[in-house]
């Protein structure tokens, strides 16, 4: 997360329970001092959409992604790099028409990218409003769902933040895809999904937040399942990974699915 003054004392992002402050103590950086050994990479992640990401890994290593419509681009999560050959290799591919994050987590440039590209909006769900570490043309969202560009619709599961969501859109092919950052993960074994409140402390979903995203999900029609780094694709049948992987979960937590 990227903060226009340093408090040299806490990160909220940091300090809350679904993260950790390093055995080190609190570090900080900056946007020149990462730019300086790092560069920012766009391939595509399948045909037809554009990953981009940072080299080499940077934080958590998740990367964006490039998300192709009518009435242009979104830009789905953020990533904390941006360079000059970057913008011009995404201006090439259409540009960008609007910024849309899944959880704050992801939030770190999303002020540069949107700037980059004309001020372009982005769209955070309201109940992740506190989290909003800096100004800029943030428009907030409110409900279990939004349609922000053509095709292009944000879903409130409320997994892993009150406002954790994913973007549903038609995918390339017309299969549909859903693209999930870590709120609906791709795992290691990409036949299945998994939900966590916290990744890095092992705190599990609540039940009722499954029970939720399973039904928000029923009636949308989604063959492929992207998450949040390169190659974490569910490719056929995610659907049904979302169905099998939550009816699992809750097993094994001891609890009834009930669907």
């Amino acid at each position: 997360m990227q903060f226009d003054r340093v408090d040299p004392d806490q990160c909220p992002i940091c300090t809350d329970e679904r993260q950790y402050v390093g055995r080190g103590g609190q570090r900080w950086t900056t946007v020149a001092e990462v730019s300086a050994s790092h560069r920012t990479v766009v391939r595509e992640e399948y045909p037809g959409l554009w990953g981009i990401g940072t080299e080499p890994t940077f934080a958590i290593g998740q990367r964006a992604l490039l998300v192709p419509g009518d009435g242009g681009n979104l830009l789905w999560d953020s990533i904390t790099t941006i360079d000059d050959a970057a913008i011009a290799r995404v201006t090439e591919l259409g540009g960008v028409s609007a910024v849309a994050l899944s959880h704050p987590h992801y939030y770190s440039a999303m002020v540069e990218w949107s700037e980059a590209f004309g001020d372009v909006p982005i769209y955070v769900h309201e109940s992740d409003r506190a989290w909003l570490p800096r100004a800029g043309n943030i428009r907030t969202w409110s409900g279990d769902s939004l349609e922000i560009l053509p095709g292009r619709t944000l879903i409130n599961t409320r997994v892993h933040f009150a406002g954790g969501s994913v973007l549903h859109w038609p995918g390339t092919d017309g299969r549909g895809a859903l693209c999930t950052g870590d709120i609906v993960q791709v795992v290691s074994d990409r036949r299945w999904v998994s939900f966590m409140y916290s990744y890095p402390n092992l705190i599990p979903e609540h039940p009722d937040t499954i029970r939720r995203t399973v039904a928000l999900l029923e009636n949308v029609a989604f063959e492929r399942i992207v998450g949040a780094w390169w190659d974490r694709v569910v490719e056929e049948d995610a659907h049904g990974a979302v169905v099998r992987s939550a009816r699992r979960y809750l097993e094994h937590i001891g609890v009834t699915p009930g669907f």
